[in-house]
């Protein structure tokens, strides 16, 4: 058999569900990129616009490329248990006991040798959602499927539950056919049920107002505008992906590494609030939610409680308050506002001496609201 014919088997051996192989070109779509770049979509995201030209070409990413293995890793797991006040949300893809980059680096770095040891004289490189790459433009290629409104890679029998990596190598392989059809039509199902409007147009996201940036990668406050549409999701957001009717039949992944931990799904909030910086580590360190690290964990907790306005929360709130950092305790002040009981409200009204003028704000800004 040929080697992209064994390249395919032995993915799929390692477990990915989605295989096809395209050419190593200027993706079609960069001139769009730049327009979602300069139109500021891009957020704080420096190390996608910071390096913008290298998404150019994968010979950015591998010197002499001429091909890319383009492979997809189904993530969806049983039905997350109902998120009761103090609970939060926590992604489909982050709930599982390790990082999936972990998890499919094991895999691309054993298909990298598998290459390499059919072809000695090749060089290859496996990725995953790190290197400047527009991996759903070169999975279309590779005929994985389309681009939905909502801007994720969607397959007409696996829908979007599934990761993408590939394998970029100086071997020429065998090209499969692109997907050249969009089967979303007129659906507008993904658009009406995003909470932030986080679609100023079909195909197009404004990741400022993503619920997956704001918990993710913002690394300060959130605006309070978007605080309230966030709900109860602490790190991350599936909303546009639940809604979409190509995934009413997406299978289960069959990883046990991706399965729910029993912690994570749903996530306690109060008890954040208590663990020393050494305990969190342990917690988190191995799974996704690492990215956010402490600080920001604890704030999504602070907005999801905030939300919630449960006075159960109210002890855990105040003691954030007294945290190191003033990320957090801005949120735990924007929360005991909303939960306003008369003991949220003491709460405050010890801090007014607070000296961050953030933190301060919110304070002012939560007495004031009463």
């Amino acid at each position: 058999m040929s080697l992209t014919t064994d390249l395919k088997i032995e993915a799929q051996r390692h477990g990915f569900d989605l295989v096809g192989a395209c050419p190593a070109v200027t993706p079609t779509g960069i001139h769009r990129f730049y327009e979602w770049i300069s139109s500021g979509y891009s957020g704080e995201m420096s190390y996608i616009s910071g390096r913008a030209k290298a998404y150019e070409h994968p010979a950015n990413v591998l010197t002499g490329v001429r091909s890319l293995l383009m492979l997809s890793m189904n993530y969806r797991t049983s039905e997350v248990s109902p998120t009761p006040d103090t609970t939060g949300r926590v992604s489909c893809y982050a709930r599982g006991s390790l990082d999936y980059h972990d998890v499919i680096h094991a895999r691309l770095k054993k298909l990298v040798q598998f290459l390499k040891n059919r072809a000695p004289a090749a060089d290859a490189r496996g990725v995953v959602d790190t290197a400047p790459l527009l991996e759903r433009e070169y999975a279309q290629l590779a005929g994985l499927g389309w681009t939905g409104k909502n801007t994720l890679l969607i397959n007409p029998q696996r829908g979007s539950w599934f990761f993408l990596a590939a394998i970029l190598t100086t071997e020429e392989l065998e090209y499969d056919a692109p997907f050249d059809m969009d089967h979303c039509g007129t659906c507008t199902a993904c658009l009406d049920a995003c909470p932030t409007d986080a679609f100023p147009q079909p195909y197009v996201l404004d990741a400022t107002r993503c619920i997956s940036y704001l918990t993710i990668e913002l690394r300060e406050s959130i605006p309070t505008d978007l605080r309230r549409s966030i709900d109860n999701w602490v790190y991350g957001c599936d909303i546009c992906q639940e809604v979409c009717p190509w995934n009413r039949r997406a299978p289960q992944s069959s990883l046990e590494e991706f399965e729910p931990r029993l912690d994570l799904s749903p996530l306690n909030l109060l008890t954040l609030f208590s663990l020393t910086d050494d305990e969190f580590r342990l917690l988190f360190r191995k799974t996704p939610l690492w990215r956010s690290k402490r600080r920001g964990l604890l704030r999504n907790a602070a907005i999801v409680l905030g939300n919630q306005r449960t006075e159960a929360a109210t002890d855990a709130l105040t003691k954030g308050l007294n945290d190191a950092e003033s990320i957090v305790r801005s949120a735990c002040a924007w929360a005991l506002g909303e939960i306003g009981t008369p003991t949220a409200i003491a709460s405050l009204q010890r801090l007014q001496a607070e000296a961050d003028e953030e933190v301060r704000r919110e304070i002012e800004q939560a007495l004031a609201a009463q």
